[in-house]
């Protein structure tokens, strides 16, 4: 009875129960052993020792990544590109990353079609590294109204990250070349939605967020409420 066991509680537990002996706190240490401080919390029987994590100030210094991605044969999209990741760059805590998809034509062919050569520190992105990116930004020239084959055939390399819905919820826009005015301002980039929607992507389009311009008939302009375009 008298040594706890009973309904009497034990001298220890008396004390316990009246403040005399502090009950010990664990010490608290992250796994990586930050550095820890001593302080003392008053009670009322008396104060007891913590010892615990101190919290470093914590600051977002990275910034927000958006990939600009595209496919440009002659060399308009790729001036885009540039134009739109100068803009991206303006943007406090923004910064625009190019990449190219690679190309399919051979050689020979490019050379037939008097293609300019690429860019080659633009860097060939892989489907993998698009889960890197916080945004994306997909860009390429019109063919019959449609994407380009090079950048479907990168879409199509995505299967995987569909199949995961890896890319579900990531922000994407598009912009669009095209040799005429009625060739495919449009189409070329409603009909690449199909691409975003498969994989849950948020397509963010311009609109004519762009002021009295987009409204002008007066000169020859790319571009729709889709996103930025380029002859």
């Amino acid at each position: 009875m008298g040594k706890g066991k009973g309904c009497c509680a034990s001298k220890n537990q008396k004390n316990v129960l009246l403040g005399t002996v502090p009950p010990k706190e664990p010490r608290v240490r992250d796994a990586e052993n930050a550095e820890t401080e001593e302080r003392e919390i008053p009670t009322e029987t008396g104060s007891l020792e913590v010892q615990g994590v101190v919290d470093e100030p914590t600051t977002l210094s990275q910034k927000l990544k958006v990939y600009i991605i595209f496919y440009s044969l002659y060399g308009h999209v790729e001036a885009l590109a540039k134009k739109i990741k100068a803009g991206i760059d303006s943007v406090e805590g923004v910064e625009g990353h190019l990449f190219r998809v690679q190309e399919t034509l051979p050689e020979s062919i490019l050379q037939q079609m008097q293609a300019p050569p690429k860019d080659e520190s633009i860097p060939v992105i892989s489907a993998s590294e698009l889960l890197d990116a916080d945004a994306l930004i997909f860009g390429f020239p019109t063919r019959f109204g449609a994407m380009a084959a090079q950048m479907k055939t990168f879409f199509d390399s995505t299967g995987q990250l569909w199949r995961a819905q890896q890319l579900a919820g990531k922000p994407a826009g598009l912009f669009v070349s095209s040799g005429t005015q009625g060739g495919g301002q449009e189409t070329t980039a409603w009909t690449a939605l199909t691409q975003l929607v498969h994989h849950g992507m948020l397509f963010v389009p311009i609109g004519y967020t762009f002021g009295a311009g987009m409204f002008k008939m007066e000169e020859v302009r790319g571009g729709s409420p889709y996103g930025a375009g380029t002859f």
